[in-house]
């Protein structure tokens, strides 16, 4: 996912504001009297899929923290998400789908096996995120195409290269045959 995609998925996150809130949350926010201790801690450094007011801040959160970490991160991070647990299994796809395009793959394997045991509220991020992986798995086998066709024609210019020059010396000795006679 590139940023400017994540950007107005944030904005319209943002944008979409209290109707994603439960509605008694968004009752305490509304009152002054509620502590700051009584409102939901969000931004869970490991996602789940308790179905809470944090549900979506919390994977986008973890996404945005995928793609910013280093390959240090990634790697801490998808052995501290090793197992078969569902939520566990779409994080480390989160954090597959910013590796290397060698575990792009893996990812979208992970996202399509899991999306629909996801909390029905999560989908469609998931679902985003998969068809993400996909366009940039695409654009991935395109550029390898275009580099071995390329490859192709670099080859197929320097053997007519060759001929070309093996049919400039054979003119070159007919041309000086005939004026030496």
């Amino acid at each position: 996912m590139n940023a400017r995609a994540l950007t107005i998925c944030l904005a319209a996150l943002w944008l979409a504001g209290c109707q994603w809130l439960p509605e008694q949350t968004r009752k305490n926010v509304a009152e002054p009297s509620v502590r700051q201790d009584d409102m939901p801690s969000c931004y869970a450094e490991i996602p789940s899929f308790a179905d809470d007011a944090c549900l979506l801040r919390d994977w986008v959160g973890f996404g945005l923290a995928a793609q910013r970490g280093d390959s240090e991160w990634r790697e801490r991070m998808r052995e501290r998400l090793a197992g078969s647990r569902t939520e566990a299994r779409l994080a480390r796809a989160v954090v597959l789908s910013w590796g290397p395009p060698s575990q792009w793959k893996q990812a979208s394997e992970l996202f399509k096996a899991d999306l629909h045991a996801a909390p029905s509220r999560l989908q469609p991020l998931l679902r985003y995120w998969l068809n993400e992986i996909e366009r940039r798995r695409e654009q991935q086998n395109r550029l390898a195409d275009s580099e071995e066709a390329r490859g192709a024609l670099a080859a197929e210019k320097e053997a007519l290269t060759q001929k070309l020059d093996a049919l400039t010396d054979i003119e070159r000795n007919i041309n000086s045959r005939q004026r030496n006679e």
